[in-house]
């Protein structure tokens, strides 16, 4: 008897299973269609973006160097995740590997913490435009540019790799049943039958050295630009440069609001559908908008795109 339940507790759990977004077929189709064209709107948005930046001199500037690699990680990270979320649309629960389940979680964390720094960045390159416009060649030249994008990707790679070895080397034996989306990692370790109290203490250090480190830059660059925009003379240069700021801060917010909330705890987080509709916010609805707020509302981008499209 005792060793029938060893063999039991040793046994590994190889699939698991994703609930989904939604349960109910009466209303699986029609969130189908609307992330379907979310999805299809993310992808052409930010190839648009990539197209335009990479094949007009006029944008080669720092700015549009970052906007670049944000438009790049973002059609990534809808990918990691879009493809899970309708297929449980489109099919209802679904099963996926355990390897395919750890797969998806390591992207998804790179990206993820990727996005963070490159936003801390962005932030911090408007800072240096608005407030230090004499040293900005200097401050922000190429070399500078690259490793601030070098070290954006990088740092989420390191992250990932730490945090998914963490969670794969946990012992899952069931039950097998993810209440998401796609593999996160509070579902994860709430179906862990082993202590996780080392692997919730890493979580919560990565989250609050990547989310709150990066908001913290991003808050103090535009904090300064705030008191800047503030002591210029002209009225119609304030209210320009403030409806900008105004615009990033809304996506900012909202996008390290939701991620915060999931992730910044030292426990784990019980799987509920609250939780599936902030992961939509930060994987579905801020990829979709960044590209019209940080690009495409841009006079520059949209002389070049009103060219590259032949309009007068």
């Amino acid at each position: 008897m005792e060793r029938s339940l060893e063999l039991t507790n040793m046994t590994r759990v190889q699939q698991f299973v994703l609930l989904g977004l939604s349960t109910r077929p009466d209303i699986r189709d029609v969130l189908f269609a609307v992330f379907l064209t979310f999805y299809l709107l993310t992808l052409l948005e930010n190839t648009l973006i990539i197209y335009l930046i990479c094949s007009h001199s006029e944008l080669h500037k720092p700015m549009y160097f970052f906007l670049g690699n944000l438009s790049c990680l973002e059609m990534c990270y809808v990918s990691v995740t879009m493809p899970s979320l309708l297929m449980g649309l489109w099919t209802g629960p679904c099963l996926v590997s355990f390897t395919a389940c750890m797969t998806q979680l390591f992207f998804f964390v790179s990206l993820i913490c990727t996005e963070c720094t490159l936003l801390a960045s962005m932030a911090y390159d408007r800072y240096v435009a608005i407030c230090c416009p004499l040293h900005y060649p200097l401050l922000m030249r190429p070399q500078v540019c690259l490793g601030l994008a070098l070290s954006s990707w990088l740092g989420g790679l390191l992250v990932s790799v730490v945090k998914t070895a963490c969670i794969s080397s946990l012992s899952y034996c069931g039950p097998n049943v993810l209440n998401h989306f796609f593999c996160d990692v509070s579902p994860l370790l709430n179906l862990s039958c082993t202590h996780v109290a080392l692997t919730e203490l890493v979580d919560f250090i990565s989250a609050i050295v990547i989310f709150c480190g990066s908001l913290l830059v991003a808050l103090a660059s535009y904090l300064v630009i705030g008191v800047a925009v503030l002591r210029m003379s002209s009225a119609a240069a304030r209210y320009k440069a403030f409806s900008t700021c105004a615009s990033h801060l809304v996506v900012v917010g909202i996008f390290y609001s939701a991620t915060l909330f999931i992730y910044a705890r030292p426990n784990r987080v019980e799987a509920m559908d609250f939780n599936k509709v902030l992961s939509v916010i930060y994987t579905v609805v801020t990829p979709t908008c960044n590209p019209v707020i940080y690009c495409l509302r841009n006079k520059e981008v949209q002389a070049v795109l009103r060219r590259t499209l032949h309009w007068s």
